[in-house]
């Protein structure tokens, strides 16, 4: 047997499936997902409240419907979700934090809030600077289940 660790949604014969969560114990489980668009300085500043507001509404939105986005994501009822975005310098940071009381953890929700987030600066910011990059999205956190906290090494 290989030492690798397994793909946790590949079965024994190699078919994609979803993942069995009904014998998991229902936990507080909390993501915490980080990003940032990197764009010109002057692009930055030209970002409106109003555009980083549906910035934050779409990273939300998307975290509720990461299930329907990504095969094989279990349908779960989020009972938080935070995007939080922060122009500073040429960069704009976000961060997207998901709470869920469940069998299976928050991660893709996260990832899904800042991706969708980001994604609707870069195209916000797309005339005044096409080479607006969304770039560095990652868990950074994650904390409930079996496996307890984890916390990305800086």
């Amino acid at each position: 047997m290989s030492d690798e660790p397994t793909l946790t949604h590949i079965d024994a014969a190699g078919r994609a499936r979803m993942v069995d969560v009904t014998a998991k114990e229902w936990t507080r489980r909390v993501a915490v997902a980080r990003g940032r668009v990197v764009t010109a300085l002057d692009a930055v500043g030209a970002l409106s409240a109003d555009t980083i507001v549906q910035a934050r509404v779409a990273g939300a939105d998307a975290a509720k419907r990461a299930w329907d986005l990504i095969p094989l994501c279990h349908p779960i009822r989020l009972v938080d979700v935070d995007v939080v975005i922060e122009p500073a310098g040429s960069e704009v940071a976000i961060e997207a934090t998901t709470e869920v009381f469940a069998p299976t953890g928050v991660e893709m929700e996260a990832l899904t809030a800042c991706s969708i987030a980001g994604l609707v600066l870069v195209g916000a910011l797309r005339r005044r600077d096409p080479d607006a990059l969304l770039t560095g999205v990652a868990l950074w956190r994650k904390e409930g289940g079996r496996s307890g906290t984890w916390i990305r090494p800086e």
